[in-house]
C-alpha cells in the first residue's frame, strides 16, 4: 500500500489518542522499532474500550484477546516524536471487532504507518468466546465507517 490509500489518511479514523515516543522507542539505527508499533495500537484500541466503552480490564467478566495484528511502515519516527493513534472500526461481529488503527506524526494528514487488530472477546473465568456487552459494542459501532 501506498501513502495514498484511505487507511493512510487521517480522515480515515474516527477516533485520536496522542502518543509520546519514549527513548527506548528507538533502535540502534535510531527510528522507532517495528515492534513498538504494536504496542501503540494496543495502547489506542484498549484506550478507546477503557474510556469510551467502558470496559474494566481489570475485573470485568469480560475481556479482549488478540488473535490476529499486522503493520504497514510508510516513514519512519523516531525519539522524540508527538504522536496520534487513529483508530477506526472495519467490522464488528458477534464477538469479535478488527480495528484499522493508523499512527501519524502530530498533525500530519498521512500516517508513518497503519494496520489492523482483531480482538476476541471472551468470558474472563472461561476464556471462551461471549458477544460483545451492549455499552462496548455501542462505542465500537460509533467507530464504524458508516456511523456519522
Amino acid at each position: 500500500m501506498s501513502r495514498d490509500t484511505p487507511a493512510a489518511q487521517r480522515a480515515h479514523y474516527r477516533w485520536f489518542l496522542p502518543i509520546t515516543t519514549r527513548w527506548m522507542d528507538n533502535d540502534i539505527y535510531g527510528h522507532v522499532n517495528n515492534v513498538v508499533y504494536y504496542a501503540y495500537f494496543d495502547t489506542v484500541a484498549n484506550s478507546y474500550l477503557v474510556e469510551e466503552g467502558g470496559l474494566d480490564i481489570h475485573s470485568g467478566p469480560v475481556v479482549g484477546f488478540v488473535v490476529s495484528s499486522g503493520c504497514e511502515y510508510l516513514a519512519p519516527i523516531a525519539f522524540p516524536a508527538r504522536l496520534e493513534g487513529g483508530l477506526r472500526v472495519e467490522r464488528l461481529g458477534n464477538s469479535s471487532v478488527r480495528y484499522n488503527i493508523g499512527i501519524f506524526t502530530e498533525g500530519a494528514a498521512s500516517a508513518a504507518a497503519h494496520g489492523h487488530f482483531v480482538h476476541v472477546f471472551v468470558d474472563r473465568e472461561r476464556q471462551r468466546p461471549v458477544p460483545i456487552p451492549d455499552t462496548l459494542r455501542a462505542a465500537l459501532a460509533a467507530l464504524t465507517e458508516t456511523s456519522t
